[in-house]
């Protein structure tokens, strides 16, 4: 009898024990479920721009890892504009300044510059380096039937459709902009380069077409073009509904170069772009401990 009830309380030990470990899980995932309730599902806006993609991923992955649940939306970048003012977007990770200041100063109650992604970001006319004999914009006055009165450009909706046009009429030049998607524009760019036809397109960095292409920038001594800095921007929001996001947002910057380099991964050897985005995670540590104030 003394052992049956030995055994009796030693079982039921076991089962009060492990009725408490179960507890004690349970009560941890509800932690961390009630956790992750509490932060907001944070949106960003991504424009048909390559530039757009790597650091896009690179701070959802993060995010992510904060805890944060992240949705991407894709749209022009008018719309990825009206998207953050009404708070249906709540990040941005590449406007482009001073083009995008016309948005920045429309929606200005509404959203906010939080940090500067890099500088040094040129834009403007791209022509062959074949064309040897047209360097700047004011060298195409007169030769605009060489490249049938065309110049290719990005989608519509885009700010620096805009900016194209005042070009074109402050030259007082002959030329139609052409607009389409970034990937159509290249190709039409690509289709006239092969044959070694005159071709004008708009072009910037960070792009694979400087790696790809040998081209060039033309000259513009008229403001129009000057050296851009990528900016992230959020909804004003942001910083009350989200202030853990919102910090590692504002110490957020990240070298051109490494886009650029990213982009090539992406586009060129057709790697997944979370794939790429988490590499360049592993071998930049400190610097993404940095962006986390660690």
């Amino acid at each position: 009898m003394r052992k049956k009830l030995l055994l009796l309380t030693a079982l039921l030990t076991i089962l009060i024990l492990a009725a408490c470990g179960g507890n004690d899980d349970e009560t941890t995932d509800e932690a961390t479920e009630g956790e992750s309730a509490d932060k907001p599902i944070l949106t960003f806006g991504v424009t048909p721009w390559t530039s757009t993609v790597p650091p896009t991923e690179i701070a959802s992955i993060i995010l992510q890892d904060m805890g944060y649940q992240v949705e991407q939306t894709q749209a022009d970048a008018g719309n990825v504009y009206i998207g953050l003012s009404r708070g249906d977007l709540n990040i941005f990770m590449d406007a482009w300044l001073p083009v995008h200041e016309v948005y920045l100063d429309k929606y200005s109650e509404n959203i906010e510059s939080v940090a500067v992604s890099y500088d040094d970001a040129n834009a403007g006319w791209v022509v062959p380096t074949y064309m040897e004999d047209i360097n700047s914009i004011e060298d195409i006055k007169g030769k605009e039937d060489l490249f049938m009165n065309e110049m290719y450009s990005i989608e519509e909706g885009a700010s620096a459709v805009g900016l194209i046009d005042e070009v074109i009429e402050d030259y007082e030049l002959d030329i139609t902009q052409v607009n389409s998607s970034e990937g159509a524009m290249i190709a039409q760019a690509m289709r006239k380069m092969q044959n070694e036809d005159p071709v004008i397109f708009y072009g910037w960095r960070p792009h694979t077409m400087f790696n790809k292409f040998d081209i060039k920038l033309l000259e513009e001594d008229r403001g129009f073009f000057n050296s851009a800095s990528v900016e992230v921007i959020a909804n004003s929001n942001l910083k009350e509904e989200a202030p853990e996001a919102y910090e590692f947002l504002q110490n957020w910057s990240i070298p051109i170069d490494d886009v650029e380099e990213m982009i090539i991964q992406i586009e060129e050897e057709e790697r997944e772009p979370s794939e790429v985005a988490q590499e360049w995670i592993d071998n930049n540590q400190d610097k993404v401990n940095e962006m986390l104030g660690k």
